[in-house]
């Protein structure tokens, strides 16, 4: 069973317990589960399997689980495959015992948390996949859903691959617009100095080997190299090393990752993981 290799830690419950809340809130509405409380008995225990219908990298079985306890904290859930580890296709990702009417009222939240997060894991995995021989890292970036932020970038790390900025207050991204007010790259960067704690990394978008040049004179901790392609991206890389981190940005697909990552840059953001992955197929069966 591959896992990434990444040191991937399980998220506190206290990360996702209230987004998990709202989430069967906004299922169970103002009158509860009205099929599942007509035909189960209170006090119905049941036993139940989460099952992958197709082949994935699973992440989220903790949300899942979350899901089931807070209608009930007593129902059990072992994770029989855990988060970073590869699924095959008609195996039990995980076990559930106790309330009957906790496990079926809270199923659809929870596969929609696990599948959700298991499908941003596997197109993670396969991109990360596909540029390992050039040892470049593959990183998120802010286009993720409103509300889910913490969970989606922890599932690119079950994925193997790396957190870009959280939000806007932990890093600095002078990207071309914040250029435009400023009236230029020096007169940005010189205004985030004056402003940023001297822990926060200053990053410059920039469009084209003269913005690079520029940046890098300024002593800038990384440069996003936009839109370019490879053939530029290589002498960006020459002239940024040993100066700059690179990072590689704009219109960037599994078809043409490679050829980009092989120009050398040391990351490549790509928005598409967190906001357009499909969702991998998940299943609960009752035993």
């Amino acid at each position: 069973m591959p896992t990434t290799d990444n040191a991937l830690s399980p998220l506190h419950p206290l990360l996702y317990e209230k987004t998990v809340r709202r989430a069967l809130l906004e299922d169970l509405g103002r009158a509860g589960d009205l099929t599942t409380d007509a035909i189960v008995p209170a006090g119905s225990a049941a036993a139940a399997v989460i099952v992958a219908r197709k082949g994935g990298r699973i992440a989220g079985t903790g949300v899942a689980a979350a899901a089931f306890q807070c209608l009930d904290p007593h129902v059990e859930v072992d994770a029989n495959v855990p988060d970073g580890a590869d699924a095959a296709a008609g195996e039990i990702v995980a076990g559930i015992r106790g309330s009957a009417r906790a496990i079926l009222s809270a199923e659809r939240v929870a596969l929609n948390f696990l599948a959700r997060l298991s499908g941003i894991a596997t197109s993670t995995r396969d991109i990360v996949g596909a540029l390992a021989p050039f040892g470049t890292r593959v990183v998120c970036t802010r286009k993720t859903t409103p509300g889910l932020r913490i969970l989606e970038k922890y599932a690119v790390r079950a994925g193997g691959g790396f957190n870009h900025r959280f939000g806007l207050d932990d890093a600095v991204l002078i990207k071309d617009n914040h250029r435009v007010i400023a009236g230029g790259i020096e007169e940005a960067v010189r205004r985030v100095r004056l402003h940023a704690g001297h822990m926060v990394k200053i990053e410059v978008e920039v469009d084209t080997l003269e913005e690079l040049k520029e940046a890098l004179a300024l002593k800038v901790d990384a440069v996003l190299l936009d839109n370019m392609p490879p053939e530029t991206l290589e002498q960006g890389v020459r002239m940024a090393r040993g100066k700059a981190l690179t990072e590689a940005s704009g219109g960037i697909t599994p078809e043409n990752a490679p050829a980009i990552a092989a120009a050398g840059v040391d990351l490549i953001s790509i928005g598409w993981i967190t906001h357009s992955s499909p969702a991998l197929d998940v299943s609960l069966d009752l035993l």
